[in-house]
């Protein structure tokens, strides 16, 4: 008789349940998820197998599609279920595992919580997250009950665990919500802080549909500014962050308000038609970023960055490159190391510190004057006079001119300020050179073409510190007149007949220009780098693997200035 229709015996149905999850259907023998055998390549049963010493054998290489179905599905059923103890077993660590799914419901109350899994791809499994945001304001038994649905995407993605080669969700509180990090945490309640209309400096509502990019500078106008700008707190589900007391820490997030409160009015320097060109620029690139100011004042009148959720003009940490040669170059001219029309040397390598250091294509000029190697960009011009510096000089000159590297800037908004570390050796020549172990971003390197500009160190800002009668960094001395009107001079003549003739072409007279390409480990091509000003503006912007400064942030720069503001 054939089996077509035959039914298991009692004790085999016994042992036989169907876990249905998003669809899915997942064969369960035994008492639980985690009982089956799961089968690999060689049909070898999972911790079934012994090495010649009888010993079991501990399976390694990457999960198999049973063994990330088997994880993901007993992760997710638990959750859904409530079960934060359970959920967080089936994860590598399961005590901020079970504090954070804990929180779901006891912080950030989350209710109906339904997970949908979607097509797994190797070991990652996307799934949405739909629930209902509950809160009850007041006592329990007389308080106003508000709620909201919400709905997101999340991934996980599976590990085998090196010890006992078991295989579990890669713990990180991005699981839970893409946006959180390490010390998140997801809080539904009355807003610390109220809500800020941000307006422009002619007085319009600075929308966020409209500027993308102003997304996280709201977040951070609203937490310096929205307990005293007037507003009233509403009830709000949002990301609380682990470090916002750091100066350049991302502010905490709403995800979703269930009760609106009274916004009071936040007044910025930022221009609308400068804004909606930046915005337009970093659109049409990827991992672009962009800041122009006023030299004159240090007012920020536009930033943008392709990616909205960080403010990577303002907060962010990149090599300049050879932007970093405008405060090198200040520097060897004060020092009497350089001058504008004397003969520099520009070999094709200079080594120091036991490290060869080379020009693009290897080139070199022969005989050729300091401002030759400053309009062509010439690295060894800069790297040879490294022994004739103190590790703490080129330090000492961001600090002190340009104000960088202090930690004291008081923008309105969380910030990174520069930093120029005092190296030695090989990692000094390389800073030289914006390398080694300078960082920056566009505020800092549009601001230091702003000092050029203006011939003093003005602190950006995007709130007048007479709102707060906070304190703004200051620098400590300006340049001689001698040494800024050198500096001017080689900056323009690189913006007429060096590197940075094409972005600033037809720009008239008063202006002057650097580009920059910051070599980045694993990348293909290097960060494009551009900081130039232009009578009473100045711009820095940064194009992450985008190559040459000069053709890749090059443009943007220069639309800023055709816009003008």
């Amino acid at each position: 008789m054939g089996t077509r229709g035959k039914r298991p015996d009692t004790a085999a149905r016994r042992h036989v349940n169907a876990l249905v999850l998003g669809g899915a259907v997942v064969a369960v023998v035994g008492a639980g998820v985690g009982a089956y055998a799961l089968m690999d390549g060689s049909g070898d049963r999972e911790g079934g197998s012994a090495s010649a010493d009888g010993r079991p054998r501990v399976r390694t290489g990457p999960p198999a599609a049973a063994e990330v179905r088997a994880a993901a599905d007993g992760f997710l059923t638990a959750w859904q279920h409530g079960d934060a103890a359970k959920a967080a077993a089936y994860t590598d660590d399961a005590a901020a595992a079970e504090k954070a799914l804990t929180g779901l419901a006891k912080d950030a109350h989350l209710t109906d919580v339904k997970l949908t899994p979607g097509r797994r791809t190797g070991a990652k499994v996307p799934f949405h997250v739909t629930s209902t945001v509950t809160w009850k304001a007041g006592k329990p038994d007389k308080g106003e009950k508000l709620s909201k649905p919400l709905a997101y995407d999340s991934a996980l993605t599976a590990v085998r665990r090196k010890n006992d080669g078991k295989v579990l969700v890669d713990w990180r509180p991005a699981v839970l919500h893409p946006e959180l990090r390490d010390g998140d945490r997801l809080v539904t309640g009355e807003a610390g802080d109220p809500p800020v209309d941000a307006v422009d400096r002619t007085g319009a509502e600075l929308d966020v549909k409209k500027y993308p990019s102003l997304a996280t500078v709201v977040d951070g106008l609203r937490e310096k500014f929205g307990r005293t700008a007037g507003g009233t707190a509403g009830v709000e589900l949002r990301i609380v962050r682990k470090d916002t007391k750091k100066k350049d820490a991302q502010p905490d997030k709403t995800l979703l308000t269930l009760s609106e409160g009274t916004p009071g009015k936040v007044t910025t320097t930022l221009s609308p038609t400068l804004q909606a060109a930046a915005e337009k620029q970093v659109a049409a690139r990827k991992r672009a970023s962009v800041v122009v100011i006023r030299p004159s004042t240090g007012e920020i009148l536009a930033v943008a960055n392709t990616d909205p959720g960080f403010n990577t003009a303002f907060q962010g940490s990149l090599a300049p490159g050879s932007t970093m040669k405008v405060i090198t170059s200040s520097l060897l001219l004060e020092k009497g190391l350089a001058g504008v029309d004397k003969v520099h040397p520009c070999p094709k390598y200079f080594t120091y510190g036991h490290w060869k250091f080379q020009n693009d294509d290897k080139f070199q000029i022969k005989g050729g004057t300091f401002r030759a190697s400053f309009a062509r960009s010439c690295n060894t011009a800069f790297i040879s006079q490294a022994p004739k510096l103190d590790d703490d000089s080129l330090t000492k000159q961001a600090q002190q001119v340009f104000g960088l590297g202090m930690d004291n800037w008081a923008v309105g908004v969380p910030s990174f300020d520069g930093s120029v570390p005092v190296q030695s050796d090989a990692q000094m020549a390389a800073s030289l050179i914006g390398q080694g172990g300078v960082r920056m971003n566009p505020l800092n390197m549009a601001s230091v073409a702003a000092t050029v500009k203006n011939g003093t160190f003005h602190q950006p800002y995007l709130v007048s510190p007479d709102v707060d009668h906070r304190t703004v960094a200051r620098a400590s001395r300006s340049l001689s007149a001698k040494t800024l009107a050198d500096l001017r001079e080689l900056m323009h003549y690189t913006a007429v007949a060096g590197t940075a003739v094409e972005p600033m072409s037809g720009l008239g007279a008063d202006m002057g220009a650097k580009t920059g390409s910051a070599e980045v480990d694993g990348q293909k091509q290097p960060n494009g780098w551009f900081t130039a000003y232009r009578g009473d503006l100045a711009a820095a912007a940064v194009v992450q693997a985008g190559g040459h400064g000069g053709d890749s942030a090059g443009p943007v720069v220069r639309q800023m200035f055709l816009t003008g503001g």
